[in-house]
């Protein structure tokens, strides 16, 4: 069974004139381990199709089944408590908490689940991606790269079985950029994580082993590279 399953994907929204097509009969499937880069221009549909295999939002028609689970057969709390367990997120913009140290947003997953030695975990994957010096700093206080840093080790506190990442170097210069695409596809080679990174770099798009690009909200192709 894939980890993911896609069929008939659509997405519309409505406009001043009317219902405008965001994706339209999206369908693909995700073997679980495989890494898989979404590319295309913006707007064409990369990071609402993302929302969706996360549950953070519903379609307007047809199916995302992600590992075994109908997230559509879920209601939002329902889906809100079964990603928080099954997905890890990393993002763009960070979305670190600002009250909270960098030890303090690494430990928050682990505390919603109240998972074991969840200080020590906490500790060593910020030790992974060298922070370990900056435990009690706040978000302020961080760089823009050691702030990725802190919401990589956030989202692989749980080893989750799939990992969203949405531009997560679009805001980093190039050579910082670099140095977050090591880590994460080092951290999730260890965690054996399914992952799905939506991308505009080329360069990190040739890391995956598939890519997927979206035009107008449609598959304009899917290849995988030669082993």
């Amino acid at each position: 069974m894939p980890a993911i399953i896609v069929e008939h994907l659509d997405k519309r929204v409505r406009d001043a004139y009317g219902w405008l097509p965001i994706l339209q009969d999206v369908g693909f499937a995700v073997e679980a381990g495989e890494t898989v880069a979404v590319v295309g221009a913006s707007g064409s549909g990369k990071s609402t199709q993302l929302g969706l295999i996360a549950g953070l939002d519903v379609p307007s028609a047809g199916r995302v089944q992600v590992l075994d689970q109908d997230l559509f057969a879920l209601d939002e709390d329902q889906r809100a408590q079964w990603r928080s367990r099954r997905i890890g997120f990393v993002f763009q913009s960070f979305q670190l908490l600002p009250n909270l140290s960098a030890l303090e947003n690494v430990l928050l997953p682990l505390e919603l689940v109240s998972a074991r030695d969840r200080d020590a975990r906490a500790r060593e994957l910020l030790d992974r991606v060298g922070l370990s010096e900056r435990l009690h700093h706040f978000p302020r206080t961080l760089s823009g790269g050691e702030q990725q840093r802190v919401a990589l080790a956030r989202a692989f506190a749980l080893a989750p079985p799939l990992l969203l990442a949405d531009e997560p170097t679009g805001s980093l210069d190039a050579a910082t950029g670099a140095r977050i695409i090591d880590l994460l596809f080092g951290l999730n080679r260890d965690a054996g994580s399914t992952l799905i990174l939506v991308t505009h770099d080329e360069k990190v798009a040739q890391r995956c082993e598939r890519t997927i690009a979206l035009e107008g909200g449609r598959v304009l192709s899917d290849e995988r590279r030669a082993a």
